[in-house]
């Protein structure tokens, strides 16, 4: 979710100029809808000819379907950057992390979660709802509860509700202006602990001595 812009009009190895391309597209599709951005505007912006945004990401709509990507998705290092301390210190952490890099790109992660200009687009739905898988398996990792096999996609669910808890509180925040960012910190803190400690404990708790739940037959 993080992009740097780099250096424009120098000679750049493939990876860096793609990433340069990006990031210019990360800021041209959060300032404006999609319609109002072309690839002639990104490449302009980005000084490069418009063929070249066309070889990394094909027409438009490629380049914006990646761009929503890199918005939404936890990336990997950021789970594995987390501090190894307790419980209360990850949680912390990685609420900071998410709060540090919405409120650096607001523009363009607002953008990007609300699809701006294309709603109901299913390659847009693709996206997010990937985005919402891996969220879940990387919390689930940076909380300490990966190796809950039993009750793996229970935890996901909880997971992925809590994330669509995090990208509203978040808009109140950035959009909204109805809370500020230390009250979103305690209230997506506070959340999860009581997700992690007291919710998840009793889910498992409701299981029968087999590892499943117990459920009433049928009359």
């Amino acid at each position: 979710m993080s992009v740097e812009t780099a250096p424009r009009r120098r000679r750049l190895e493939p990876d860096a100029r793609r990433g340069q391309i990006l990031a210019c597209a990360v800021r041209l599709f959060g300032e404006r809808p999609y319609a109002d951005v072309s690839t002639t505007d990104i490449a302009r912006e980005a000084g490069v000819a418009r063929g070249l945004v066309n070889h990394y990401f094909g027409a438009k709509k490629g380049l914006y379907l990646e761009v929503v990507r890199v918005m939404v998705t936890i990336p990997e290092v950021a789970v594995e950057r987390l501090p190894k301390g307790d419980l209360r210190t990850r949680v912390d952490a990685s609420v900071t992390w998410f709060l540090d890099v919405v409120s650096r790109h607001s523009t363009s992660w607002l953008a990007a979660v609300t699809a701006r200009g294309m709603g109901g687009d299913a390659d847009v739905e693709r996206v997010l709802a990937e985005a919402e898988e891996v969220a879940a398996d990387r919390m689930l990792v940076a909380v300490g509860l990966a190796g809950q096999a039993a009750h793996h996609e229970e935890l996901r669910g909880m997971v992925r509700a809590y994330c669509g808890l995090a990208t509203s509180t978040a808009r109140e925040w950035l959009q909204r202006g109805a809370l500020t960012r230390a009250q979103v910190h305690l209230l997506l803190t506070t959340t999860l602990l009581t997700i992690v400690e007291q919710v998840i404990p009793q889910v498992i708790a409701d299981d029968g001595p087999t590892g499943r739940r117990c459920i009433p037959p049928r009359t």
